[in-house]
């Protein structure tokens, strides 16, 4: 069988792929792996489940937690919030593990199941990877009587990870008008009350899920609705969340979008100010904008590029002991608060840093110039041979001489399909497009299958 696992936990169309079967011997399998070989003897395993707002949540939720309670897992079942309130909740109360039910930013039909270690940390692939061995084999364990797990309702999950927070941000929201887009998802109710509780006047759209509107025409995927209504109140600020709540991205009072290597850039310094950035280090993508590069060297911060992903970002930021990290998608992460990219604690870090130096987001964005991007995919080429042939090494080459510091190339290969991605940076649109387009013509006639 290949590999179940995906970037991001087992995604697909739920009852397509994603079956009620299927949730459940994982979870079976999870179990054994994550649950009874972890907990202390003796002791019954403990797990928390959370979901986002997806109709098939519900009954991919009810399978997961049949699965690990029929396995001897005392389940806790968090209800609906966002992925990073359930990896917080699983450290904060000491659970094995943690279950979360989302598809993300997918839309409504898709599904996904992610499982985090103790701690609320992501799986590294060799667990993973026993997760699917003991699920192919089927040997799952079958307690009765007294043995069986038991499943109790969280009911202050929400509460707890509110003041987490609230806890967390340098300077309460006072006095700021902020509009949240919640993508009719798993942020729905908590953040409003996260930040209210902060002390902001919050106006919420985006925030009537039906099971079936989950980043329909709204959140950190489509902004225009958060941009009008920004503008139609005056607020000072919009921030949209994705569907579970790992993304935030911004528009300032004027409508105008703020990307994540901009949100990165602000923190960054933020916390370079306050003497909290380890190494004085942002970890970002080699998607990252050069523009973010060029102002962190002139603010003293380096910059190390990982490839795309969080989890790269994560692994890059645990083995070398960085505290921030992130994508330009809004997906940052805060090592000292949370285990992977947390919307919400971004979006209220990003207001506080408003709120502390009374500069209106639209000028704490001025720290950082985006360069021109274009992005060109190449398709039916042999994108293995990208990095060796000498011919598209030595146009990448003279490409990046032309452009000087103020440029940069990439040519990177898709993961999936036949595919090489050329992307240019440049101080114009017009050097950036022609430079891309040189650079195809030479890709497509010596890869060109």
């Amino acid at each position: 069988m290949s590999r179940i696992f995906g970037t991001d936990g087992v995604r697909g169309l739920a009852n397509g792929l994603l079956t009620a079967d299927l949730a459940m011997q994982l979870s079976q399998a999870a179990a054994i792996v994550l649950g009874h070989r972890h907990a202390a003897e003796g002791r019954r395993p403990t797990a928390v489940v959370a979901r986002d707002g997806r109709a098939s949540g519900e009954f991919l939720g009810a399978a997961v937690t049949a699965g690990l309670a029929s396995s001897g897992v005392d389940v806790y079942d968090a209800g609906v919030l966002p992925t990073p309130a359930a990896a917080y909740l699983v450290g904060d109360i000491d659970a094995d593990f943690g279950v979360m039910i989302s598809a993300s930013h997918n839309p409504a039909p898709d599904n996904g199941i992610k499982f985090l270690a103790h701690g609320g940390k992501k799986l590294p692939d060799a667990v993973e990877d026993a997760i699917q061995q003991v699920y192919e084999a089927g040997d799952f364990l079958r307690p009765t009587g007294a043995e069986v797990g038991r499943v109790t309702r969280l009911s202050d999950a929400e509460d707890r990870y509110v003041l987490h927070l609230v806890g967390a941000i340098p300077r309460r929201l006072d006095g700021l008008s902020i509009v949240l887009d919640c993508a009719h998802g798993a942020a729905s109710g908590v953040s409003p009350d996260a930040f209210r509780d902060a002390g902001a006047s919050v106006h919420v759209i985006g925030a009537e899920p039906d099971g079936l509107n989950i980043n329909d025409g709204v959140g950190s995927t489509h902004l225009e609705p958060l941009k009008q209504k920004v503008r139609e109140l005056g607020a000072d600020l919009g921030i949209a969340h994705d569907g579970d709540a790992d993304r935030c991205l911004a528009v300032d009072h004027t409508g105008t979008e703020v990307d994540g290597d901009q949100i990165m850039c602000i923190i960054a310094m933020a916390m370079k100010e306050a003497g909290r950035l380890n190494q004085d280090t942002l970890v970002a993508t080699v998607m990252s904008n050069l523009g973010l590069q060029l102002a962190l060297e002139k603010a003293g911060i380096n910059l190390v590029r990982a490839s795309v992903g969080d989890r790269y970002v994560l692994e890059s930021m645990v083995a070398n002991g960085y505290n921030l990290g992130g994508e330009q998608s809004g997906h940052v992460i805060m090592a000292d608060y949370a285990t992977t990219g947390d919307g919400l604690l971004t979006g209220m870090m990003l207001a506080s840093r408003v709120a502390q130096t009374g500069m209106p987001l639209q000028e704490l964005a001025t720290v950082m110039t985006r360069m021109p991007q274009v992005m060109i995919n190449v398709k039916n080429v042999d994108k293995a041979a990208a990095s060796t042939n000498q011919a598209v090494l030595d146009a990448v080459a003279e490409t990046e001489q032309r452009l000087g510091e103020e440029g940069r190339v990439l040519l990177r290969p898709s993961g999936t399909e036949p595919v090489v991605r050329v992307m240019v940076e440049a101080a114009t649109a017009e050097e950036a497009q022609r430079e891309a387009e040189a650079l195809v013509a030479v890709v497509e006639e010596n890869l060109s299958l």
